[in-house]
């Protein structure tokens, strides 16, 4: 007679608010989300767990679903002889990062899906990726017999993996001297250059991703140092990124990656993470160079995730699929045919060559993916148009396909949000704000920021990590806080409305109480109440998201500086001095610390402005591409920075150094040719 809980006995996926976990509410595994009752279950009927981490955008994840999880015969093995559990590793970080690291020791690589088995403590035994139907099956059949006949060697291997987990990103170093070295940055520049593919841009081989930390970093690089090779590395990259698959031709937006080295062909599902630091990055790039292209991607890109992410509360969804009808990038190619049909007859064949469309097709089934590889003028001079002429035809064109795209089927949207996605994108906002001075952007920044200030900030300074079927649930990681910091710290700067710094504030101190290490300077990843896992990370290296450390500690260095709290900036040394070596070889994977250090080494200016038409002062002085730079002010003498320096009837610009002001300027001209150095 089965004894089992009925609960256990179904799919209770039906009960989670994640899109992704509700997609395999109907699978006939009977999956469970990860909790206590869950490992309790386990541990009460001694199975071992299955712990299968995907996302909503993944392509084999789906494939992996619709083949094994779909099959009642595999649902048969994984319900008699496992308990199996479903993460959604968006919501959950903090396990994937666990059972990822375990991959990575059983195999050497990882990816997703991400299959996993532990005994029912959440100890892995053995981990890997994409199964086919039948691997999969014989992987049950032994996994089954070996924890049935063998467990002491299941077991020895389980503290083994476990062992190995807790040693990475484990900071062991001493402390280095907070003096670094002058030629430290310039050993990490010569990594950029080892890698760079000089040709196409980004680093050398496929697949390419855009990793926009590490771009970032060069051109706080480039400011620091006027080192011209890290202004082309940048500018090379971004214009072939630009050109290519990878950015949305017609829609505006990045896909996650291109599969070749050419950004040609692109993993089409579309994340909120990669947009909101594209578009910081091609702001921020647009500060340097005043390059139109920067400004026409930083445009389509923030009206693509306006038209297909932003929800009705002013959050931000978390991504599209890369697939729609079961076809990967069917909503986004075109056929030859499809598009000579929608284009007039007086511009068909120009915008065809502009687009590299062939009868051929550079896809599959003969489609196209768009792409540019002759420059604008170019193509005018071939076809004796002017620049205006010929932008002209592209944008009417843009519009009549975006139209016609309109109507097919469209990828599936992940519609959870997430506090540090979603900071992201208010920083991606604020960012392209500062280098083209559109309201609306700011308007949209601080419109997201106030919902996550209202939905996702509890009353006692904690915060919740996601937002799903109008609720939040799970509670907030380091990258929360430390990404949603940073996005306030901006807001404050660009707007001296010092609600936006009292919050970061308050988030700083929730930190240093409840995720800070005791015996060190770095922080961990989970929080102090939160749920024990059989091991507490720290996360150190930047990646496509930056480590929530290397945010913690810029974010300690900013706040700091703006509030006059010395320990703030000497805490935030401190942590960038114990991964100084990293810097120097790590690359764009050690890039986020890097920018840091260009911040310290950079004059510590604190700008002040103050008095009538501060906001317009304001406006200009964000435009300048400076670094190691903080902004307060306006009417208000709220803060130490700040008193004494009003007259509310006239404007007055105070160029401060480590606190010290020198006498105010009226001139925003001359404020400008100050900071830039032309004085």
């Amino acid at each position: 007679m089965n004894t089992e809980p009925s609960f256990f006995q179904s799919n209770t996926l039906r009960f989670s608010t994640s899109p992704y976990l509700l997609e395999h509410a109907d699978n006939p595994v009977h999956w469970h989300e990860w909790n206590e009752e869950t490992l309790a279950y386990a541990k009460e009927v001694d199975r071992p767990l299955i712990i299968s981490i995907g996302y909503a955008a993944c392509h084999w994840c789906h494939v992996m679903a619709d083949l094994s999880f779909s099959d009642r015969g595999v649902a048969e093995i994984m319900n008699t002889h496992f308990v199996c559990v479903k993460v959604d590793r968006e919501e959950r970080p903090d396990l994937d990062a666990i059972y990822m690291n375990a991959c990575q020791i059983v195999s050497g690589s990882g990816g997703w899906p991400l299959n996993a088995f532990a005994f029912p403590d959440g100890r892995p035994f053995f981990a890997g990726t994409y199964f086919p139907k039948n691997q999969w099956i014989q992987l049950l059949t032994n996994v089954r017999n070996l924890y049935k006949n063998d467990r002491e060697k299941l077991d020895q291997q389980a503290d083994q993996i476990t062992n190995g987990i807790k040693g990475y990103e484990v900071i062991t170093l001493q402390g280095q001297s907070l003096d670094f070295e002058p030629e430290l940055l310039q050993k990490s520049l010569t990594v950029f250059q080892r890698n760079f593919d000089a040709e196409f841009g980004g680093q050398k081989g496929a697949p390419k991703f855009p990793l926009p930390t590490g771009w970032s970093y060069l051109l706080d690089y480039y400011v620091l140092r006027k080192d011209e090779s890290a202004l082309l590395m940048v500018e090379t990259t971004l214009k072939k990124m630009a050109a290519g698959g990878i950015y949305d031709q017609i829609g505006g937006g990045f896909a996650r990656y291109s599969v070749d080295k050419h950004w040609l062909v692109p993993h089409f599902e579309k994340m909120l993470y990669d947009n909101a630091q594209l578009i910081s990055l091609y702001s921020k790039a647009f500060s340097l160079s005043q390059n139109e292209i920067y400004k026409n991607v930083v445009d389509e890109t923030i009206a693509f995730a306006q038209r297909e992410l932003l929800s009705g509360n002013g959050g931000f969804y978390s991504s599209l699929n890369a697939d729609s009808e079961k076809v990967e990038g069917k909503f986004y190619v075109w056929t030859y045919k499809e598009l000579s049909e929608v284009l007039a007859n007086s511009e068909r064949m120009i915008l065809l060559d502009f687009w590299n469309i062939t009868q051929e097709g550079n896809w599959e089934e003969g489609r196209n993916i768009l792409h540019i590889t002759d420059s604008v003028d170019l193509v005018t001079q071939r076809y004796s148009l002017s620049v205006e002429e010929l932008e002209i035809m592209i944008s009417s064109a843009k519009q009549k396909l975006l139209t016609l795209r309109a109507s097919r089927i469209r990828p599936e949207t992940d519609t959870k949000i997430l506090t540090s996605w979603n900071a992201l994108m208010a920083k991606g906002l604020l960012d392209a704000f500062a280098a083209f001075g559109k309201q609306e952007y700011l308007d949209l920044a601080l419109r997201n920021l106030d919902f996550l200030i209202e939905k996702m900030l509890k009353n006692d300074g904690s915060l919740y990590r996601n937002f799903a079927a109008g609720k939040a649930s799970i509670s907030g990681f380091l990258d929360d806080y430390a990404l949603l910091a940073q996005a306030l710290l901006a807001a404050y700067q660009s707007t001296f409305n010092k609600l936006y710094l009292d919050k970061a504030i308050g988030l700083i101190d929730h930190c240093l109480q409840h995720f800070k290490s005791g015996s060190g300077s770095l922080f961990y990843y989970t929080s102090d109440a939160s749920q024990t896992l059989v091991v507490r990370k720290m996360e150190i290296s930047d990646n496509v998201i930056p480590a929530s450390n290397s945010v913690m500690a810029r974010v300690l260095y900013q706040a700091g500086r703006l509030t006059n709290r010395e320990e703030w900036v000497e805490l935030a040394s401190e942590m960038v001095s114990l991964v100084a070596k990293q810097i120097e070889t790590g690359g764009p994977y050690y890039s986020n610390w890097a920018a840091l250090i260009v911040d310290l080494q950079s004059a510590q200016r604190e700008v002040v402005i103050t008095g009538e038409g501060w906001e317009d002062a304001l406006k200009k002085l964000l435009k300048l591409p400076l670094t190691g730079t903080v902004f307060a002010g306006g009417l208000s003498e709220n803060l130490s920075l700040i008193q004494g320096r009003v007259e509310v009837s006239k404007l007055q610009i105070f160029i401060c150094e480590n606190q010290m002001c020198k006498m105010p300027m009226t001139s925003v001209v001359e404020a400008e040719r100050y900071l830039l150095g032309h004085v």
